[in-house]
């Protein structure tokens, strides 16, 4: 069942914070110098870890896509990161993600993270569809997760009754986007992506043996 009072507070949250932007695009500048580090990781270890992996990884796609003005590339970006996956030609490739493209639809916070899925579950053998269905069965659960977390899948349901709390597209014109940064969305839009992220990365620890 979504909590929305936990929502909408955390939402305010997000709109009154003092974001650390040097830091964050520091960060974000050594991995786009440096690339994405390549990890191995102790399941125990992990696991017994979990409960900070999960805060750092939910306030870095807060970050991230508070700097990116991007909800896919923000949560895509924190859970590579963290996870040592992937490159940031994922992350450039991932520009047009949010609601699809600006249209509205699936929120990036759950495109953002199946990508990492697919690096993470999938199999390198094109032809193995038993890593492949299993993949797709963890997406399924994920998102069925993130809906009960948030609300809702879609970009355009989770601003109008989670972020500001009418309709409001901001990819549908240059005014929208405009209304949209007025009313501090991209601060507020942290919540899907730190969701999202969050979640992702719960399933990804679980997985290890």
């Amino acid at each position: 069942m979504t909590d929305y009072g936990a929502l909408k507070k955390k939402v305010d949250e997000l709109a009154c914070r003092a974001w650390d932007t040097p830091a964050i695009e520091a960060r974000v500048k050594k991995l786009t110098e440096e690339g994405i580090s390549r990890k191995t990781f102790d399941p125990v270890e992990m696991k017994a870890n979990k409960a900070r992996i999960l805060d750092r990884v939910q306030l870095r796609a807060e970050e991230y896509n508070f700097i990116f003005k991007n909800c896919a590339q923000g949560t895509a970006m924190a859970l590579l990161e963290e996870f040592g996956l992937g490159n940031m030609e994922i992350i450039k490739a991932l520009t047009p993600f949010p609601g699809i493209g600006g249209t509205g639809e699936i929120c990036g916070g759950i495109t953002g993270s199946l990508i990492a899925f697919g690096l993470f579950f999938g199999s390198d053998n094109r032809m193995d569809y038993d890593a492949m269905n299993r993949t797709i069965q963890k997406a399924q659960k994920f998102m069925a997760y993130f809906e009960d977390a948030v609300g809702h899948l879609y970009c355009s349901d989770i601003i109008e009754t989670v972020i500001i709390g009418k309709k409001l597209n901001p990819g549908e014109s240059d005014e929208a986007m405009m209304a949209f940064a007025g009313q501090k969305g991209f601060e507020k839009c942290g919540l899907p992506p730190g969701a999202g992220a969050r979640l992702a990365a719960e399933f990804m620890i679980d997985s290890m043996k």
